[in-house]
């Protein structure tokens, strides 16, 4: 009997849908008429491939977590990358007009506003993972692990001194060791956690743990090298997108830049190998962050 192929592009559009009704959910009901609200929800729903949050879902389900559990996790690491997707537009930082298709928020609500519904996002995602409900299912000491995981992944030591390291290059001076070592800390550090935490939740051992965080380390580099290479691609065909930049594709090379991605895959096949089959949703993942075209 041949196996059915594992659909991968349904598996995100299902946990896509999830999240995004989960999201719906919980932003919408809260200060209808507030301006700040607006620019909440503008930024968060209706837009978004919701990568981090199925990640944790995805994990989490390996080492037989329940969604409803997974799932107020998830969403908060998605409203942390949201809140650093409106501040990275802002003119002082990376200056977008556009995001997921529509002007930015600052574009749509002005700056000040945009500010603020980033400050909120970050806050609310604290609010979210210290519902005590949740801690009651859990226990304490778990959400204390997962609340100082998800601190430390969105703080000076990950995304922030990413960030803030990214300011700081010099394009003559920049190596892809370089470029690998801020974007690990930059896309990485909270692709890493959103993987963690799902394995945390599900209670898995040390080894286990490690493994994931291998995987979910190697998926995040692979993630942020496959967007400067379809960047690469659209400053080719339209030079107005281009910013001066360095990323890795303008240090290392289009060749060289897909070759990195080939042995990231391969890193995390071989970290989810000792789970056979019911790693395949994760496998399937990382073959999509490889291969994908947009």
């Amino acid at each position: 009997m041949v196996r059915n192929p594992f659909d991968v592009q349904r598996y995100l559009l299902e946990n896509k849908l999830f999240v995004d009704r989960a999201l719906d959910h919980y932003l919408k009901p809260n200060h209808k008429t507030s301006l700040l609200h607006q620019a909440v929800c503008y930024s968060v729903l209706d837009g978004g491939k919701r990568f981090r949050p199925t990640l944790t879902l995805a994990v989490g389900e390996l080492f037989g977590a329940k969604r409803r559990v997974l799932l107020l996790f998830a969403c908060a690491i998605e409203l942390i990358h949201c809140y650093s997707l409106i501040h990275d537009d802002l003119p002082a930082l990376d200056n977008d007009d556009l995001r997921r298709g529509k002007p930015s928020c600052h574009k749509r609500f002005g700056e000040a506003i945009a500010l603020l519904a980033g400050d909120a996002l970050l806050t609310e995602a604290f609010f979210m993972m210290s519902d005590p409900r949740v801690a009651r299912l859990l226990g304490d000491p778990l959400i204390s692990k997962l609340i100082r995981e998800v601190s430390d992944a969105a703080s000076i030591r990950g995304m922030i001194g990413g960030q803030s390291t990214e300011l700081e290059l010099v394009k003559h001076k920049v190596t892809p060791s370089v470029l690998e070592g801020f974007d690990r800390l930059k896309t990485g550090a909270l692709i890493t956690t959103a993987a963690r935490v799902g394995a945390m939740i599900g209670g898995a051992s040390r080894s286990d743990l490690n493994r994931v965080t291998r995987y979910a380390q190697s998926l995040g580099l692979a993630f942020q090298i496959t967007d400067d290479i379809l960047d690469a691609h659209e400053v080719s065909s339209d030079n107005s997108n281009h910013k001066g930049i360095a990323n890795y594709v303008s240090v290392a090379g289009p060749a060289r830049a897909g070759e990195r991605v080939k042995s990231l895959l391969t890193a995390c096949l071989r970290a989810m190998q000792p789970y056979g089959s019911a790693a395949e949703p994760l496998r399937e993942i990382a073959r999509y962050v490889a291969q994908r075209t947009e």
